[in-house]
């Protein structure tokens, strides 16, 4: 048999089986229009929104309700409860005692805290109205009466502190109530501690975005560069004592899977 009858044999096989093998594969795929994501295979759940603006949705874990620290513990010693005083539905730092934390741990989150610095002004830069928000125990988002009050960029209220000013200057007068929403990813470590993805923040500041979704350079530090270290997979949330009398009300926080 001569080569070119042999190809001329072979050939129309080889075509039936490319055309079944392209008829078998359409049928297989879902049909849609040419660049068109496919249908997510899996229904939202279903979160009931707060009654009003700041009220916690159905999903969330309530970490202060105005009435009892029972959900935190001393930084210092977290099998002691939390020493902060609780008066007219607010918690309020009680300096000397040291920060506090909460007793359960997190990882990725949605948070919302609401703060107060206090109403008679005293001192000024950091020493006035000073504290901080402290993601796994870690990453801190600065509280600061920044209100007409003059500090280094990164060191003002809402900054990722030491490393990210916040796009703008949100603050309230001394005395009103200022809200955090954040949204916090945790860093990435594999099992030897090398870090395979640096944490991230997005903070909204009185529902101004002030920080999108930054990347955090490593743990929390005044007096040394951030670096990062291996730490436990989930940490808890910690509120800092730094000698003033800064309110906290209204904490709530989800926990985020995606």
């Amino acid at each position: 048999m001569s080569v070119r009858v042999l190809i001329s044999r072979v050939l129309p096989v080889l075509a039936l089986v490319v055309g079944l093998t392209a008829l078998l594969g359409a049928r297989q795929q879902p049909s849609r229009v040419p660049g068109q994501m496919p249908n997510p295979s899996k229904e939202p759940p279903i979160v009931t929104p707060g009654a009003e603006p700041g009220a916690p949705p159905s999903d969330a874990i309530v970490l202060f309700d105005g009435t009892d620290l029972s959900k935190w513990v001393s930084q210092r010693d977290p099998s002691k409860p939390a020493e902060w005083t609780v008066e007219n539905g607010a918690m309020q730092v009680k300096p000397g005692t040291g920060g506090i934390q909460t007793r359960d741990a997190f990882r990725d989150v949605q948070l919302h805290i609401e703060w107060a610095a206090p109403e008679v002004v005293k001192g000024e830069g950091q020493g006035r109205g000073n504290s901080g928000v402290f993601l796994m125990n870690t990453y801190e988002v600065q509280v600061l009466d920044s209100y007409r009050n003059t500090t280094y960029f990164h060191g003002q209220a809402a900054a990722i502190y030491k490393q990210h000013k916040p796009l703008v200057n949100a603050m309230r007068p001394p005395g009103q109530w200022n809200t955090y929403d954040i949204v916090f990813r945790a860093p990435v470590f594999d099992e030897d501690g090398k870090l395979l993805k640096r944490a991230t923040f997005t903070v909204f500041h009185n529902g101004v975005l002030v920080q999108d979704h930054v990347e955090v350079m490593g743990v929390t530090a005044h007096d040394r560069p951030p670096f990062y270290e291996k730490h436990a997979d989930r940490m808890p949330l910690g509120l800092q004592d730094h000698g003033d009398l800064v309110r906290f009300r209204n904490i709530w926080i989800r926990e985020l899977t995606q």
